[in-house]
């Protein structure tokens, strides 16, 4: 079995990553910073709110939906020449709401013209 001291000896001979992590900061130190982190990100994290239209736990629906409403109002605002930044909620909501591979299949289905929903 090896001593205390072998083990450190071996972690500092690997680099840098393994000196800062043996001579970090006290734990208590770390997490009470950790937690002023977490809280200021909380703070400004906004996420998709209520919709009465979907009360389910399932939100395929949800996330579809505001995603087609958020193109359907940039092709409207940019044809009448107006700012497009009101169009900015529906992004945030089908965001927080539809997994990446989804938006990324829809995004390349846009460009290729077979995208199946009307915008």
């Amino acid at each position: 079995m090896r001593s205390h001291n072998s083990v450190r000896s071996a972690a500092l001979s690997r680099g840098s990553f393994a000196k800062d992590a043996l001579n970090c900061r006290p734990a208590t130190e770390f997490w009470s910073n950790m937690a002023e982190v977490i809280e200021e990100k909380i703070k400004g994290y906004k996420t998709a709110p209520f919709d009465a239209r979907f009360p389910n736990t399932n939100q395929t629906r949800n996330c579809f939906q505001n995603y087609v409403d958020f193109h359907r109002c940039n092709k409207a605002l940019s044809a009448k020449g107006q700012e497009t930044s009101p169009c900015e909620w529906y992004q945030r909501v089908y965001k927080s709401l539809c997994p990446i591979s989804w938006v990324e299949k829809w995004d390349g289905q846009i460009q290729d013209g077979s995208f199946p929903g009307k915008i």
